[in-house]
């Protein structure tokens, strides 16, 4: 008898640990479940956006986008019944998911309605390559298409509920690393937020290339490129501040905060953009600063 009572609190020790593990499992499966509910309803509304701006491109305002399906946690598809000009989707797609703070890789595959057979497709690392994305520029016959979106899973979502401790010290580590390494680079910077002016003038010329601001439009050499929204913002940016650095948290704020979203990935999607548009350019150079930002060399 005097054995049990002695093991009775280390029983009762076993049982209280018990609970806790059991409690901590099922909050952070709730919440597991709960960021694929928001990653869902986030992809939903990107791809209806992706799907708007594809049929008005060509001309049509009166179709009904259908509801999107969801295959599985990591697969949604569109179906879009009429020709799309495929060369806008990439664009289109990334600048959707960027609105709605969707950074995870995907992979997209254009399947013909009729015999599910893929015509087309790209990866998100295609929209940084030189070659550009595949099959771009190559003809479609009038007919239904379904635009699946397969996304890749996050590595540090499937590894939390081993880890979870891991969480809040990593987070409190973290912090401390962003603010030593903030105070650490001031020193480094060329720009500060004040010293940059942007405003509204018609076209700026710089090198041998002129943009266009409220028309966005870059004439760059013998080329004209029609800019999105946020490629002449950013563009407008780097010739405002030509020659120096610009920080990269600077950008991000400068194009992108009005959003109420900032990812960090876009800054380098949209200067690979405008860095092949002013490729012809032999007086400019936009090039990375490794660990700070970017810069806009201009030849006098």
């Amino acid at each position: 008898m005097k054995k049990q009572r002695n093991m009775r609190p280390f029983t009762q020790l076993r049982t209280f640990f018990g609970l806790i593990f059991l409690l901590t499992f099922l909050a952070i499966n709730v919440y597991a479940n709960n960021e694929s509910v928001q990653f869902a309803e986030k992809v939903n509304l990107a791809l209806r956006r992706t799907a708007h701006h594809l049929l008005i491109q060509n001309g049509d305002s009166l179709s009904k986008i259908p509801a999107i399906q969801q295959q599985d946690i990591n697969t949604f598809n569109v179906r879009v019944d009429h020709l799309f000009d495929y060369d806008q989707l990439p664009q289109l797609l990334q600048e959707s998911f960027e609105q709605h703070g969707i950074v995870r890789p995907y992979t997209v595959s254009i399947l013909n309605c009729e015999n599910g057979e893929i015509q087309l497709g790209y990866s998100f690392q295609d929209l940084n390559s030189k070659e550009g994305v595949p099959c771009a520029g190559r003809k479609r016959e009038p007919g239904c298409y379904n635009i699946k979106v397969n996304f890749s899973t996050e590595p540090q979502k499937a590894s939390a509920g081993n880890n979870w401790w891991v969480l809040p010290a990593g987070s409190l580590l973290a912090g401390l690393g962003f603010i030593v390494w903030k105070r650490g680079k001031k020193a480094h910077y060329s720009v500060e937020p004040d010293d940059i002016i942007v405003d509204n003038d018609s076209k700026i010329t710089f090198g041998n290339s002129q943009l266009d601001v409220p028309n966005l439009t870059l004439i760059s050499v013998n080329n004209t490129y029609n800019l999105t929204y946020r490629e002449a913002k950013l563009l407008h940016l780097f010739v405002s501040a030509k020659n120096q650095i610009l920080e990269r948290d600077f950008i991000l704020k400068s194009v992108w905060e009005d959003e109420g979203i900032i990812v960090g990935r876009s800054v380098d999607v949209f200067v690979s953009r405008l860095r092949k548009m002013l490729s012809n350019d032999p007086k400019i150079k936009l090039s990375a600063v490794h660990g700070v930002g970017y810069r806009l060399d201009v030849a006098a």
